[in-house]
């Protein structure tokens, strides 16, 4: 029996979890933007333009820094190099009728989130189902940003402050959940935090900004990671 064909309807389905989990963090990401000085429209003009919750952080934190053109061109091939990655393996299970136009759209909405539930379908990748899939998130993630960014310039200074902690807190979800289920992780994370202290209090190492101790920090915990805890290489018997 043939599995029957994914459709729009399908996507949005499928998309909509997604697009809840965006909301709340790309609200954040709102009134963080507006808290370094950044309008709400150039804001939610970063949210359509990105999609990339990691990126634009560390993006807006070079921008209120002051941070050069190629500092933030390192930094943002550093965090969003995975997605080409993940594009790539994607592309495997794409139908035949997926040109190149319908290849560019998924290059730019391809996420974490999108990537995994597409990849986890065990049916051909359309452009209906992935449009479907990419669209409600997609809105989630800028109108939440949209949110985010008007609440920051209303709201007092105090109170969007506070606010802007939440992205912390969404980081922590993040790393906590993947260090206690792999202790590798733990000494990976511990790496970072390790260098990034000494770039932040070291006065010798002041000449560092914000967004290259990003990148060195990111890579050298990366290098530490796969030089001492090299991932085996699956049992073929899938055990």
């Amino acid at each position: 029996m043939s599995e029957e064909e994914l459709t729009f309807k399908d996507g949005l389905q499928h998309g909509t979890p997604i697009a809840l989990g965006y909301l709340s963090v790309s609200f954040s990401f709102g009134i963080a933007a507006v808290a370094d000085g950044i309008p709400w429209w150039q804001a939610v003009l970063i949210s359509l333009t990105n999609l990339t919750s990691s990126g634009q952080f560390a993006g807006i934190g070079i921008i209120a820094a002051g941070g050069s053109y190629l500092e933030m061109m390192l930094t943002e091939l550093v965090i969003n190099l995975r997605y080409a990655l993940m594009s790539i393996s994607l592309s495997q299970k794409l139908s035949p009728d997926f040109g190149l136009g319908y290849r560019l759209t998924l290059g730019h909405v391809n996420t974490d989130e999108i990537f995994a539930v597409a990849m986890s379908r065990r049916e051909e990748i359309n452009p209906r189902y992935l449009f479907g899939l990419a669209l409600l998130p997609y809105i989630g993630w800028s109108g939440g940003t949209l949110i985010g960014g008007v609440c920051g310039d209303i709201l007092p200074h105090s109170i969007t402050q506070a606010l802007s902690v939440m992205i912390y807190g969404m980081f922590l979800a993040i790393i906590v959940p993947a260090m206690k289920q792999d202790r590798p992780t733990i000494a990976v994370v511990l790496i970072a935090v390790a260098i990034s202290c000494l770039i932040y209090y070291l006065p010798a190492l002041d000449f560092i900004t914000s967004g290259f101790s990003i990148i060195i920090c990111a890579v050298a915990a990366s290098a530490f990671g796969a030089l001492f805890f090299p991932r085996e290489k699956e049992a073929e018997n899938g055990a």
